[in-house]
């Protein structure tokens, strides 16, 4: 189904397969889907109209939602939007957009409210909700698919989240680079603004392994993604302005992916220019 949908208003089975690619996972809702949810806004500080700005001769919304269509895992692909613009352009490009409510506090909350309605009541508990960027259109679909089959291949895990190494003294020390710190099956023990771990007796080695910053994309399981939106933020999250800190404050375990690309965001009307070369240098190869 493509278009546009606007906002309105489990019995227990055996397990079955989900096949994807050369893999069975086991599942226990026949009913059970993958979503890959944009969150997109016009209104940006930086950036009005961001969703909108056309970069090599294409809206970037909908370079994104084709990048993400290229993930192999996904059942459905959605725009959550409270914008009317930005839903007729992603519909204009054959994609699905859902006119969520413009006072929702946060991205999250948009993704949980745009699978409701897609669902046409609620998600299911089961179900695998991926939150993406909507403004990075050279997103890899891989690492998408990294995240979902994360969920996928171990219940123990209520979400999953991404990360990459840290190659700078200077991003280690930005207070607008995430940092995470990592527990031995690679789930996430903290993340903050400040640089973690501290090396109280040596210099930082970055070369370790044990400094990497997050990467903004969420894998959440149906059930655990009901619980998180119906929970106020605590104060965690309030100090360091990071929603998943309300995750690790509830408890969840979250699960990491590595990968070596930090991922292109267009946050200005400069980086705009800078990845429409990139699109424009890949189109002619």
């Amino acid at each position: 189904m493509h278009g546009i949908v606007h906002f309105t208003g489990k019995s227990k089975i055996e397990p079955v397969k989900k096949e994807i690619g050369m893999v069975a996972y086991i599942c226990y809702n026949t009913r059970m889907k993958i979503y890959g949810i944009i969150p997109s806004r016009y209104g940006s500080s930086r950036f009005p109209g961001k969703p909108l700005a056309v970069i090599a001769g294409k809206e970037l919304v909908a370079w994104v939602v084709e990048a993400v269509g290229k993930a192999t895992t996904l059942d459905k692909v959605l725009v959550a939007t409270d914008d009317e613009r930005i839903a007729k352009a992603v519909a204009r490009h054959g994609g699905e957009a859902v006119i969520t409510p413009s006072e929702l506090p946060s991205g999250t909350d948009r993704i949980a409210c745009a699978a409701r309605i897609a669902a046409g009541g609620d998600f299911a508990d089961d179900d695998i909700l991926l939150n993406i960027q909507g403004d990075e259109p050279l997103i890899d679909p891989a690492l998408i698919d990294a995240l979902a089959k994360k969920l996928l291949a171990n219940p123990k895990w209520d979400m999953a989240t991404a990360v990459t190494p840290i190659r700078s003294m200077d991003d280690l020390n930005a207070k607008s680079v995430v940092k995470v710190v990592l527990d031995r099956d690679d789930g996430a023990l903290y993340f903050s603004r400040l640089p973690i771990p501290c090396n109280r007796d040596h210099e930082t080695d970055l070369a370790s392994g044990l400094y990497v910053r997050h990467l903004g994309i969420y894998a959440y399981r149906g059930a655990f993604l009901k619980k998180y939106v119906a929970e106020k933020p605590c104060e965690l999250e309030n100090t360091e302005k990071l929603e998943q800190l309300r995750a690790l404050w509830m408890g969840a375990k979250i699960a990491v992916v590595r990968t070596e690309d930090t991922g292109i965001g267009v946050d200005t009307p400069e980086d705009a220019k800078r990845v429409e070369g990139i699109l424009l240098a890949k189109e002619r190869n």
